[in-house]
């Protein structure tokens, strides 16, 4: 074993293994920051529209009451001054209370969807991360295997696979495609 000479070329195999090695571990850290924040999104966001949903009852009860309020108004005698005026107060209320409910709930809207594509963007970095991770582990897989058996052509091939592996390592930081 020790009359053996070590081919220059092998040299250059556990450098770009090397290389390969970093990049995979950044991907995967990378990918899961990303699949973190996707995941924690998708849960604001699902709290944000179950606020909006409460906001919709509350506005739809407020509405109903108003609603019956106003019959109720129609049945009073004229001369009942001052009844007619402690339903428009109360109709009043009811009425400022629904555009109150409208306007937060819009808001509220506008939140959960902006939330939707804060998850939707971390997807898609997730996503291409994830097949950095792929073919920089198939890569370094092979790179393995041309050091073990000492075959160049297989780390040609290996870094072919890796070039695809680093395009998506990059890729998952600026999302060329």
């Amino acid at each position: 074993m020790a009359d053996d000479k070590k081919e220059p070329w092998l040299n250059y195999l556990a450098l770009t293994t090397i290389i390969l090695a970093v990049c995979a571990t950044l991907s995967t850290f990378k990918g899961g920051g990303y699949s973190t924040k996707s995941v924690l999104s998708q849960e604001q966001a699902s709290n944000k529209w179950s606020y909006f949903q409460s906001k919709s009852l509350k506005l739809y009860l407020h509405e109903t009451e108003r609603d019956a309020l106003e019959l109720e108004l129609r049945r009073i005698p004229a001369n009942e001054s001052e009844n007619i005026a402690a339903y428009q107060n109360k109709i009043q209320q009811y009425t400022d209370k629904v555009k109150t409910y409208e306007k937060e709930k819009e808001e509220i809207k506008k939140d959960a969807e902006k939330l939707e594509l804060t998850r939707d963007e971390a997807q898609k970095h997730s996503g291409v991360f994830g097949k950095a991770v792929i073919f920089l582990q198939i890569s370094i897989l092979l790179a393995s295997i041309a050091a073990l058996i000492k075959r160049k052509y297989i780390w040609y091939l290996s870094m072919a696979v890796g070039v695809f592996g680093i395009f998506f390592f990059f890729d998952g930081f600026f999302l060329f495609f």
